[in-house]
């Protein structure tokens, strides 16, 4: 099998259940999206950030909600149009090219992401996403 063979939807298709959005780890947010969702949510930056986020190793990020969700999931995300980098680029992420191991790891948290398919050819893919910086 080579990675032309293999549709974009054979490696991972969103099955919308919101398990990305559950709080592992969290979603880290730039000063532009943080404008983004801001306006997005018709709120000011310094609003946004003191209602919507958190602060971790000194980065800002999205709240989580009671239940470990992100604050912005209900079922749907309510910011898809402006979400974050992190959220569009999911499960394409830098951290599957330095360790394969984290493909699985997302795999058993997130039914949309397939294991079956040769590593190589996973492997391959995720490295065409991620340098394409979706």
């Amino acid at each position: 099998m080579r990675l032309s063979d293999v549709k974009p939807d054979e490696i991972f298709k969103c099955r919308r259940c919101g398990d990305c959005c559950k709080g592992y780890g969290g979603t880290f947010i730039t000063e532009a999206e943080i404008e983004k969702i801001a306006a997005h949510i018709n709120a000011d930056p310094d609003t946004f950030v003191g209602n919507y986020c958190q602060v971790s190793g000194g980065k800002t990020m999205l709240a989580q909600a009671e239940n470990r969700y992100c604050m912005f999931w209900d079922g749907l995300c309510t910011i898809h149009p402006v979400k974050p980098r992190m959220c569009k680029k999911w499960p394409f992420i830098e951290s599957v090219l330095f360790d394969f191991h984290n493909w699985h790891i997302m795999a058993s948290l997130c039914p949309g992401i397939r294991t079956d398919l040769p590593d190589g050819i996973i492997k391959e893919y995720v490295a065409k996403k991620v340098l394409k910086k979706l």
